[in-house]
């Protein structure tokens, strides 16, 4: 759910040449590209992004690409490989018909991507490589540990700090209820944590827009949508990702309560009683603020959208019995 923006990328990754200069997606030497990587910035600021490519080495050459200029995971847009390096474009518009665009550049280097990316006349240097493994299954095998209030009955906001820079706004805890004003900065959690169960109760405005970061890595939508089909961009949905199965969300101004299991990368979530995500698989969204996926992380809470309200954020810690 970050700010809506264009992103039009050339990814050119150099791994060897054919020497009459035609299209080489038949080459199986090629397939070495497919599948997922994440990509870290290694100089500038810039959080991770994600690259997934199929059918290098065959004839069904795609892929998407997330997190270069906004939230959304955007597909390829004519993709080709000529004399050993790939290319494609990404393309996503502004709701006022503008567009940014950026370019990237990267070149295989051992089992990495060594790559740029040049933005508005910026430029930043990244490295590609495959995601962590991770072990943990959501498979009954789990045990609640002691539960930690990160919000609730006369707390205050000692659990969290401010993650942005940059921001005019501000959170108060007053009331019970954590709540912004303005474009506040996103808040994470003092702790950080690795598998465990969240309970959030959280209400929106209409057209209200938030969204909770888990192990700051995996966004789980939080979007007034009421009444409208569940989507990919929807209440509930792990961003950009993973769909709600039902739309679950209630009218503007109430309550409304999440509850999310997270073990290893198998996702549950339940909204309002309703199962929208079943052990799902997660992968990085661009809410992520960093992309070391077998360590533990903070929770995020997005305030930069609009006024967002939370009360009884509650976390339970998952212990192997």
């Amino acid at each position: 759910m970050i700010k809506a923006s264009v992103f039009a990328s050339v990814l050119l990754l150099m791994i060897g040449c054919s020497p009459d200069g035609e299209p080489t997606n038949g080459d199986s030497g090629l397939d070495v590209l497919n599948g997922s990587w994440v990509l870290d910035a290694v100089n500038g600021d810039h959080d991770p992004m994600a690259l997934q490519i199929s059918g290098a080495g065959g004839d069904e050459l795609s892929g998407t690409l997330l997190g270069a200029a906004g939230g959304r995971t955007q597909p390829f847009i004519d993709p080709k490989i000529v004399d050993g390096a790939l290319s494609f474009k990404v393309e996503r518009l502004l709701d006022d018909g503008r567009k940014l665009c950026a370019d990237s550049k990267v070149r295989v280097s051992g089992e990495q991507l060594r790559g740029s990316t040049t933005r508005d006349g910026w430029t930043w240097e990244w490295i590609g490589r495959r995601p962590d493994v991770i072990a943990d299954r959501d498979d009954g095998s789990w045990a609640d540990g002691e539960r930690v209030v990160l919000f609730g009955k006369d707390a205050d906001l000692s659990n969290w700090r401010e993650l942005d820079e940059g921001e005019e706004g501000r959170w108060s805890g007053a009331g019970n209820v954590l709540e912004n004003e303005g474009s506040a900065n996103t808040l994470a959690s003092v702790d950080r944590f690795w598998n465990f169960r969240l309970h959030v109760e959280y209400g929106l405005p209409k057209n209200g827009n938030s969204g909770i970061g888990l192990r700051g890595r995996y966004e789980i939508q939080l979007y007034d949508d009421h009444g409208k089909p569940a989507g990919i961009h929807g209440n509930g949905a792990l961003y950009s990702r993973i769909a709600p199965a039902v739309n679950a969300t209630k009218v503007p101004g109430e309550w409304q309560a999440f509850d999310i299991t997270l073990i290893g990368r198998d996702l549950t979530v339940v909204l309002n009683g309703e199962t929208l995500i079943d052990k799902g698989r997660i992968e990085l969204t661009a809410m992520a603020i960093d992309s070391c996926e077998a360590a533990p992380g903070p929770i995020l809470l997005q305030g930069d959208h609009g006024p967002v309200a939370f009360r009884n954020i509650v976390l339970t810690p998952l212990e192997k019995r």
